[in-house]
């Protein structure tokens, strides 16, 4: 794997691979521009939506290059219902059931408001979550690998296990976890330093079970993309990732949020989608599928709602991710 070259290297690689890609797509699109054409009767004639560009791509394309082409699906998180879930007016059980009636792929299991971590509960999860179609993208624990103290982040390694096991046992591939914020007095490198100390056994241990574990770009150490990236560069393992919020970053004199966003996604494992970042301001939706495509990222693109009325404010994101995904992704 090529997982570990300089973020420059990786970046002017990753360019030149799809210069090379695009070309050959423009040529494909030429000889079967005609074909197409006349199929798209055949399918409107049937009632089936035509396939997007990005999907009509994969035909004919070889196996090299169907590899790097991107595959998005349309996720929640649990998190976007935490009003409902804090007072009870929903359960975990019941999420699973919205994922259907709001068309989302799939469901991000966001772990504070499961009612137990018992294995007879997870299977309960996992067979309901099978009955209705509905795939976990992941799930998502509060552990936060900022700690000054030894004896904390030892406390900290010793809960990821935990949450690994839980996220073995729903079935599930991903487990989100957190930087953390910096205690008081304590630099970023130090904060980098205790986050590399604790992922590297966790990853370890995640990975005999195949579990990947994304670290999110939340509040604290990981709001911008140079501390991921070393991260990542230093824990050095198949089963790191970065749980990428496109919300988060502040941005530098040198990188805007998009420019951060987008040296994140060859880490990607798993996203947190809204509409608007930290600050309020909105996010151009259609800039970052495109970012997210000509990366070749395949995975969950997971609203993570905060706004207004959650029963009517998540459909309405959602639909835009449907979209986005049909228009960038060959799934």
């Amino acid at each position: 794997m090529t997982l570990y070259f300089s973020r420059k290297l990786r970046y002017d690689c990753g360019t030149n691979k799809h210069e090379f890609l695009e070309e050959k797509m423009k040529k494909r699109f030429t000889r079967r521009h005609f074909l197409q054409s006349a199929g798209a009767a055949a399918y409107v004639g049937t009632g089936l939506a035509l396939p997007s560009p990005a999907q009509a791509a994969t035909q004919g394309a070889s196996a090299g290059e169907v590899k790097s082409m991107a595959r998005m699906f349309p996720g929640c998180c649990a998190y976007s219902y935490r009003k409902y879930l804090k007072s009870g007016r929903m359960s975990m059980q019941d999420f699973i059931l919205q994922m259907d009636k709001i068309g989302s792929v799939g469901a991000d299991m966001t772990v504070y408001w499961f009612k137990s971590t018992d294995p007879a509960y997870l299977d309960d999860l996992r067979h309901l979550a099978f009955e209705n179609g509905v795939p976990f993208s992941g799930a998502a624990c509060g552990s936060s690998m900022v700690q000054a103290s030894a004896e904390k982040r030892r406390q900290v390694l010793a809960d990821i296990k935990k949450w690994i096991d839980v996220t073995d046992l729903l079935g599930a591939s991903h487990l989100r976890i957190f930087g953390g914020k910096l205690p008081h007095g304590a630099s970023v490198r130090q904060g980098t330093d205790w986050v590399v100390e604790t992922m590297k056994p966790a990853c370890d241990y995640a990975g005999k079970k195949g579990i990947m574990l994304g670290i999110e770009d939340h509040s604290g150490v990981t709001q911008n993309a140079d501390v991921c990236l070393e991260i990542m560069h230093r824990v050095n393992s198949p089963y790191a990732g970065i749980n990428l919020d496109i919300t988060h970053f502040i941005p530098t004199a040198h990188e805007d949020r998009y420019a951060q966003i987008n040296a994140c996604i060859p880490y990607a494992t798993h996203t947190h989608i809204r509409d608007h970042f930290d600050d309020g301001t909105p996010i151009d939706m259609d800039r970052v599928w495109k970012m997210f495509h000509d990366g070749g990222y395949k995975g969950f693109m997971s609203v993570e709602y905060e706004g207004g009325d959650e029963m009517t404010g998540i459909p309405k994101l959602m639909d835009k991710v449907k979209a986005l995904c049909r228009k960038y992704s060959t799934a």
